[in-house]
């Protein structure tokens, strides 16, 4: 099961997503695509700060948020988060509090991240994230990332 980052859900409204995008997701079922509320902010927030925003909002929620579970951020995902982000400050490595709130809700929820942004994600201890921009091969190859301590 799958969490959709923000940048995968934005490349799924153009008027030409990437192919490879398409592709991988062609054999996947809704029931197993999930996004985080976090998300969901980033693309109200994008939206908004564009003309016609409400169009563009409305898209977003008809073609993708509609057909996707949108998982809360709670309490135990706070907590990861929090650990999450001690530990990459520590290490010399932080990343953005919103791709660390994202990455603790898959985490919590046993989910590969789905995202264009591997680097950040490929820093938490434990995830697992994709990049389906890529062809599935180099994907497997180059950005398929699981962190162990």
């Amino acid at each position: 099961m799958f969490l959709l980052d923000t940048n995968i859900i934005s490349e799924l409204i153009k008027k030409q997503p990437s192919a490879y995008l398409l592709e991988r997701m062609e054999g996947i079922q809704d029931a197993s695509l999930y996004t985080a509320s976090v998300c969901a902010m980033e693309l109200r927030f994008g939206a908004l700060r564009v003309p016609n925003s409400e169009a563009l909002w409305t898209k977003i929620q008809k073609r993708i948020l509609s057909r996707i579970q949108i998982l809360p951020f709670g309490y135990q995902e706070a907590m990861k988060a929090a650990e999450l982000l001690a530990a990459l400050y520590a290490s010399g490595r932080p990343i953005g509090i919103e791709d660390t709130m994202i990455a603790s809700t898959a985490l919590i929820n046993g989910l590969i991240v789905v995202t264009a942004n591997t680097d950040h994600f490929s820093r938490i201890p434990g995830l697992q994230s994709e990049n389906w921009l890529l062809p599935e091969q180099s994907q497997k190859e180059d950005t398929s990332s699981q962190h162990t301590e």
